[in-house]
């Protein structure tokens, strides 16, 4: 991906842009670009420059993409998303996840330990007040072996930055101490790093699995973080708590409902203080500490560029956030909710620009005027998006044909070599040459190049004569995104799908019982929130919009599970005890494989050309497990015996597209597939899944449950009878002495525990 942004370098208008940083406080505009053409000139920029940039989007889904792209061409260990706050006002009807603060952490830390990244983020990470660098950089600890520190010298220092003592550390802020043993979930890490002592100095720092508590390997040097963003001294204390006793006596004047309801709120705030307790939310009393506060383009050094994409776009989101927070802030505040200084949290949009001290270039489709920082320069470089072929080759061909008489370099990005090979022999038939690139030289005029790489859109730039083509662009499929984690259970697309009682899992907090619709006034509008009890007193009002947070719970019938309590490790222990009664259900099945190695079975040929296609229209970047589970149970089918497998794994690593590709590959040898679920729901979701994912392709999809009707489940029996039907998936209704097969080549038992397997 270097290569092309090699190219664009070379552009008289980046030659123009790269001069104009030469210039102190220089605001340049560079219009005509969008999607990945954008980003790419980014990444051109930094190339050339090496400076580190500050990337700021109207919203997250831009900021994501932009970071995807980005991280293309550098590698995850230079590009770094800053996740704005989504409510930068807390209260009770709000938990806020671990997750999210600790990635923004991560970014501080690249920072505070003076290395030069990309940081990619939305205007309400850059709106948003923080803590200064310089507190929260004396706040960081470094650690290496034979350096001498005290255990409760360092411990002392931990608490003192946040962290939270406990017996186990088992997530990001924790510390826990066993004898000559010290043991550190740093929050800009993804791994605990376990101490080992000799007296007072530190023999050895290795890393170590939080579920299984095993070492892994050494660590020569470490940084440590505080495990909160706002960072409270006793500099800082002391103005906090003379804030707080001035804000006290002017309560206590006024002696009404209010006031009495804003003291206690104070009275709690100002013995937490006083304690040096830190809690959940302090970022919400930053004002209370800090008299100056800084926004995130103060972290950077003074060197770095701050890149503007949409500056238009970034103003409208700017002035809805504004709005949004307002209403929020000034009902949460007439309510007695919020004190004095836990208001303005934000900088108004035009401040925070006029307050970066940073050379700017902003990323605009069209020219328009800089405000409130006028651009010196404006430069156009015209970018076009690219035809979409939807696996049309010979209009693919004849465009590639096209391009070539016009002198233009053809870039062809494919997520594999083997992709790559199938489109080489695509544009081999027409007599078109395509090679792989070794460098930025190799994109010649009148060639195509394959490169292994993914961006979020293909483009043209005819001022550089070069054409990006992705393979979203060719076929009918979406770009691959890179997974996030999550939890699987069943997806709940609405929330009438629950019934009061039922027991949901949330991503974050574990197993509650949902309750009901609940209709609440925030910030002078009303929204509907989903209603979780959780275990004690715990509540949690969920958005109806972020249902996909949560999953229906599947477990024993007739048997209640035990809710979660919000906070602390009890979710992470739970999840590692089930690991384990997985692997140990594994091991017992080991015998039942041996036995089967010595049946005869359907041995299915190599794989076709078309499960290339139909792996590539994954919309999501396999897993190492994943790609290993694939290529293990291929290789089982290719083997003329019966194939017996128990595929294991954490929730949310797509075990269900595992199966899938298995059972395309049966279908293509002329046999049958299905898919045994223990619900409706589920079978309903899966049928949804699979007619997806299956378009495109000579696939007949077929479902049974008592959700169809008499009719629709006869004509699927006799489908299934007469072959017509390729894959189905039902509930034990596929068990039935009526449902007959005409060639069952592959049968996947969905959560095979339910049925007594």
């Amino acid at each position: 991906m270097q290569n092309i942004a090699a190219r664009i370098a070379e552009l008289d208008q980046l030659h123009v842009l790269l001069a104009g940083l030469s210039h102190k406080k220089n605001s340049q505009l560079l219009y005509g670009t969008e999607g990945s053409a954008r980003h790419l000139v980014m990444a051109a920029v930094r190339q050339a420059t090496g400076r580190p940039l500050l990337i700021v989007t109207p919203d997250a889904l831009q900021a994501g993409k932009v970071y995807e792209d980005l991280t293309a061409v550098f590698g995850e260990d230079d590009v770094w998303l800053y996740p704005g706050k989504d409510l930068l006002y807390y209260h009770d009807l709000y938990s806020a996840s671990g997750e999210t603060p600790a990635r923004r952490i991560a970014v501080l830390a690249q920072l505070a330990g003076k290395k030069r990244p990309i940081v990619v983020t939305t205007v309400s990470g850059l709106v948003a007040k923080m803590c200064p660098p310089g507190p929260w950089q004396e706040g960081c600890l470094t650690l290496q072996t034979g350096e001498e520190i005290p255990p409760e010298k360092l411990l002392v220092k931990l608490i003192g930055v946040g962290y939270e003592r406990v017996e186990l550390v088992e997530v990001r802020g924790q510390v826990s101490v066993r004898g000559g043993i010290m043991d550190i979930f740093p929050m800009a890490e993804e791994q605990p790093v376990r101490i080992e002592y000799f007296g007072d100095q530190i023999e050895s720092v290795r890393r170590f699995d939080p579920v299984t508590q095993r070492s892994l390997e050494t660590v020569e040097f470490l940084l440590i973080t505080p495990a909160l963003e706002v960072i409270c001294g006793e500099k800082e204390r002391r103005r906090a708590l003379s804030l707080l006793a001035e804000e006290k006596v002017k309560l206590a004047a006024k002696n009404n409902r209010l006031s009495r309801k804003m003291l206690a709120r104070l009275e709690e705030l100002y013995a937490q203080i006083r304690e040096n307790i830190y809690f959940t939310g302090m970022e919400q009393n930053l004002l209370y500490f800090y008299e100056q506060p800084v926004s995130l383009a103060e972290w950077f050094p003074a060197d770095a560029l701050f890149f503007l994409s949409d500056p238009l776009r970034c103003a409208q989101a700017a002035e809805q956030l504004d709005h949004e927070l307002g209403e929020i802030k000034s009902s949460l505040f007439a309510q007695g909710e919020l004190l004095t200084q836990q208001v303005d949290l934000t900088w108004p949009y035009e401040e925070v620009l006029g307050r970066i001290k940073l050379q700017t270039v902003a990323f605009s489709l069209f020219a328009h005027q800089g405000r409130p920082v006028p651009y010196r320069k404006s430069i156009s470089l015209s970018a076009k998006p690219v035809p979409r072929f939807q696996g049309q080759w010979q209009l693919f061909t004849h465009e590639i044909t096209q391009w070539r008489r016009q002198h233009y370099s053809i870039v062809v990005l494919t997520g594999s070599r083997q992709r790559s090979l199938n489109v080489s022999d695509i544009l081999a038939a027409d007599g078109i040459p395509a090679a792989f690139a070794r460098s930025a030289a190799d994109l010649q005029p009148k060639t195509v190049t394959l490169l292994r790489g993914s961006l979020d859109s293909g483009f043209i730039l005819p001022e550089a004569k070069l054409a990006v083509l992705t393979e979203q662009d060719l076929l009918p499929q979406r770009k691959k995104s890179r997974r996030i984690k999550g939890k699987e259970g069943i997806r709940i697309g609405d929330y009438q799908e629950l019934a009061v009682g039922d027991y949901v899992v949330h991503e974050q907090h574990g197993i509650g019982q949902y309750l009901g619709l609940r209709t609440l006034e925030v910030g002078g509008t009303e929204r509907d929130y989903i209603y979780i009890q959780y275990a004690g007193n715990d509540k949690l009002y969920l958005p109806v919009e972020q249902i996909d947070l949560v999953r229906k719970y599947i477990g024993v019938e007739g048997k209640k599970p035990k809710l979660s309590a919000l906070g602390g490790g009890e979710w992470s222990r739970i999840k590692a005890r089930v690991q384990a009664s997985v692997q140990e259900l594994a091991k017992e099945l080991l015998a039942l494989y041996a036995a089967r190695e010595t049946e005869p079975g359907h041995a299915f040929p190599p794989d076709h050309p078309w499960e290339a296609d139909f792996a590539a229209s994954f919309p999501f970047e396999e897993t190492p497990d994943q790609l290993q589970a694939i290529a293990e149970i291929k290789a089982d089918m290719q083997k003329s015996r019966p194939m017996d497998r128990l595929l294991c794994g954490d929730v949310g690593y797509g075990k269900t597209e595992v199966a899938l590709r298995a059972a395309f590959k049966a279908i293509l040898d002329g046999m049958q597939a299905a898919f045994l679920v223990p619900t409706t729901i589920l079978a309903q979701q899966h049928y949804r899944t699979f007619t997806e994912r299956l378009q495109g392709f000579p696939v007949t999809v077929g479902i049974l449950s008592r959700f169809q009707s008499k009719a629709e489940q006869k004509a699927t029996l006799q489908g299934i009878r007469d072959g017509t039907i390729d894959l189905v998936v039902g509930t034990h209704r596929l068990l039935s002495k009526d449902v007959r097969f005409k060639s069952l080549g592959l049968l996947v038992i969905d959560e095979e525990q339910r049925f007594g397997v």
